[in-house]
């Protein structure tokens, strides 16, 4: 009999860690190769982690709710036939796996300290300095006593690298604070919480039902207050006449999906015009970090997709500039129908530059959306209506009937004004009209 290590797989460039939501297999159970032995959760995706091998179920290293890291080992799988050559016997994988534990939380003690409030001190302090020197635990108290080279005495990126190094090295003695080595955050937090309950008293009688949040929507939570707390949200809207993508998409639709075998539904039309207007209008395809703009060199569009059970996911489009109307329609279709059977991969959700939300699909006329942090503007298209309108000819105007919606577009005004924010918009609506109904798919 030979011993298999399950790990974490690698679920992408930006994620490192993963919350095991559910084993799926207790100990004793048989497994076969590609079954799915439990599922984990990241900030965004819930997925399951299959079995490489087939074999007994005989150790459980975590339990649920735990945090692992990605190349860790989740569970040991019993095989039949040799064990491979990497592969620790169950002696020696308990008592690692033990001592690496130990090793971080006493790594964790001697670290972690309390969340450092650099605004507490007269000196200024750029975004760049207080990066590192979060990363590298260095205290307010250190940095007041570093003597800058900069600008009236500034502390610069040289500086404060010369500083660790020294630190490092023994050269400079660490300045501690006088308060202890204690992680204070929830201290800090809870009476901010308490505060807010006692000014939003909730009342619940007999007949009320109290249900907990789940995982995904606590999230939610967080990111939406998080975003609004961030942010300066402003908005504009336009109406746009979409009646010639109707008529268009109404003439091609059996076609398309004959020959693509995919549906083809308004989505990916406006996705293209968003991308278009991205192109012309970079500076709403950025990000913001402190005090600095980050210009995205991609156009990434994250699309909002509803979950069956009423969350919220934002599966994202990878360089949607360079993909044709079909190639745009088959990412939409992809993106989507894994959303709603629960199979997005973690990377799917990276990476995004800017969002669209499709609030139409409810019967909204038009929203005002969140922007999805870090990004600073989300476009919300609205239901297409048919309603009377002034149609221009050169014979006069006349009332006729078209197809019309609108497009609401939130921008974060810390960056974007109202200028960049309105033409923005104005150029994808005039995509949209100018929609030419003579093009081929």
């Amino acid at each position: 009999m030979a011993r298999f290590e399950l790990k974490l797989p690698k679920m992408g460039e930006s994620v490192a860690e993963a919350t095991i939501t559910n084993w799926l297999k207790e100990v004793g159970d048989r497994i076969e190769a590609d079954e799915a032995v439990l599922e984990i959760a990241t900030d965004k995706v819930d997925s399951e982690v299959p079995s490489e091998v087939s074999g007994v179920l005989i150790e459980q290293l975590f339990g649920k709710d735990d945090l692992v890291q990605v190349g860790q080992t989740i569970a040991i799988i019993e095989t039949e036939g040799d064990a491979p050559a990497e592969t620790k016997t169950e002696e020696t994988v308990i008592p690692a796996a033990a001592a690496e534990i130990e090793k971080t939380i006493e790594a964790v003690k001697e670290t972690v300290t309390a969340p450092q409030d650099f605004t507490s001190s007269d000196k200024f302090f750029s975004p760049l300095v207080k990066n590192i020197a979060k990363e590298e635990g260095v205290s307010v108290a250190e940095l007041n006593s570093i003597q800058g080279s900069g600008k009236d005495g500034r502390v610069t990126k040289e500086d404060i690298l010369k500083y660790i190094e020294d630190r490092k090295s023994g050269a400079v003695t660490v300045k501690v604070a006088e308060t202890p080595k204690t992680v204070e955050a929830p201290k800090v937090v809870e009476p901010a919480v308490q505060k807010s309950q006692q000014a939003v008293p909730v009342s619940v009688n007999g007949g009320d039902e109290i249900i907990e949040m789940d995982r995904m929507r606590k999230l939610i939570s967080g990111y939406m207050v998080a975003s609004v707390q961030t942010s300066a949200h402003v908005q504009s809207f336009i109406e746009v006449d979409v009646t010639n993508i109707v008529k268009w998409r109404d003439k091609v639709k059996t076609a398309f999906e004959k020959r693509e075998g995919e549906k083809l539904t308004f989505t990916p039309i406006m996705m293209e015009a968003v991308a278009k207007a991205l192109k012309d209008f970079p500076g709403m395809n950025i990000s913001v970090d402190g005090d600095y703009i980050i210009k995205k060199k991609n156009i990434n569009l994250g699309m909002a997709a509803a979950l069956p059970n009423g969350n919220l996911i934002v599966p994202v489009i990878k360089n949607a500039d360079q993909l044709n109307l079909v190639g745009m329609a088959k990412a939409v279709n992809d993106l989507g129908n894994r959303a709603k059977a629960g199979k997005l991969k973690p990377d799917d959700t990276q990476g995004g530059t800017y969002t669209v939300t499709n609030v139409g699909t409810f019967g909204s006329v038009f929203g005002t959306p969140i922007i999805n942090q870090p990004q600073v503007g989300i476009l919300a298209l609205g239901a297409i209506r048919k309603v009377p309108a002034v149609i221009e000819t050169p014979e006069g105007d006349f009332i006729g009937i078209r197809q019309k919606m609108f497009l609401s577009h939130s921008y974060d005004h810390r960056v974007v004004d109202g200028a960049l924010g309105g033409s923005f918009v104005k150029r994808v609506a005039e995509y949209l009209e100018a929609f030419d109904v003579d093009r081929d798919f």
